[in-house]
């Protein structure tokens, strides 16, 4: 009985000193190590299934560290020769760093000067645009003045009003003129002269709206230009005197009406609405007792 448990004692130490049937672990691999994301931690917890200690771990790591630096110095030693050529390359080259240098700051300085002229046009092309665009509204402000000249002396022309260079030396003349013409009218209703010898010449309404129309026109035209213009403010006497004989000629239609039957009620209506686009009171119109308006 002694003897069978010594036999088994003997057996079972024998197995556990028996590691041949075990699996030889592999040596490390270097490109382990070459991982961008290499980490200590998680390479030690992937050799868990190597079967070997933790000192023959630590003496293969210590091999391949004497190994790799073997290589090195076989690697410098080999090459040694570049190494000191490298060295004689490098010497004289503060001089070649310092041409460079001042080969920068030649290029700076040029690069300096070109964005000065650079500058310079630009605030040049600025200036000239400018000037550009003044000239460009004097020459539309010229155009629009010329066009009021041209329209009022059309205008003129086709009241037959005297010559504007002349207003000033004549204007007591016409007013007197315009009394005269004013008391003749007043004298008779059915606008024909007080001696009935002639009638009255007719007004066109047609006519006399085209007038008004114009007279409008430079009206609006002298807003928009500026009434305060001094070519504007001297041509106020012919732009009054234009006024006062369209007033004038609404006058003489307003009392052809009076005569035109059934179609009075709508003449009435247009010269009153002519009155008003010269900016006339119809209220204050003489000859119109009621206005149908």
């Amino acid at each position: 009985m002694d003897r069978f448990q010594f036999g088994d004692s003997d057996e079972s130490s024998d197995f556990d000193n028996d590691t041949s049937g075990l699996p030889f672990p592999e040596p490390l691999s270097r490109s382990a190590f070459l991982a961008p994301d290499f980490d200590p931690a998680a390479f030690l917890s992937s050799l868990r299934n190597r079967h070997q200690s933790l000192e023959d771990l630590r003496q293969e790591l210590r091999d391949l560290d004497q190994s790799l630096s073997r290589e090195l110095l076989d690697l410098v030693n080999e090459n040694y020769g570049d190494f000191l050529s490298l060295g004689s390359a490098l010497r004289g080259g503060d001089e070649k760093v310092e041409e460079v240098r001042v080969g920068l700051l030649s290029f700076k300085r040029d690069v300096q000067a070109m964005r000065d002229k650079l500058e310079a046009r630009r605030t040049e092309v600025e200036q000239l645009l400018k000037e550009k665009r003044r000239l460009r509204e004097n020459a539309n402000l010229g155009k629009l003045l010329l066009d009021f000249a041209d329209r009022i002396e059309e205008l003129e022309l086709r009241l037959m009003i005297r010559d504007a260079r002349n207003l000033q030396d004549t204007t007591d003349e016409f007013d007197t003129e315009s009394d005269l013409s004013g008391s003749e009218s007043d004298g008779s209703d059915d606008g024909g002269f007080p001696d009935g010898s002639a009638t009255a010449p007719v007004v066109s309404l047609k006519k006399l709206e085209h007038h008004i129309q114009k007279y409008v026109y430079l009206t609006t035209l002298s807003a928009r230009i500026g009434n305060d213009h001094p070519f504007l403010l001297s041509q106020k006497r012919r732009m009054a005197k234009i006024r006062s004989t369209l007033a004038l000629d609404l006058k003489a239609a307003l009392k052809q009406t009076k005569n035109a039957g059934k179609k009075r009620d709508a003449k009435e209506l247009t010269v009153l609405s002519l009155y008003n686009l010269i900016g006339e009171d119809v209220n204050s119109v003489s000859g119109l007792k009621n206005p149908r308006i």
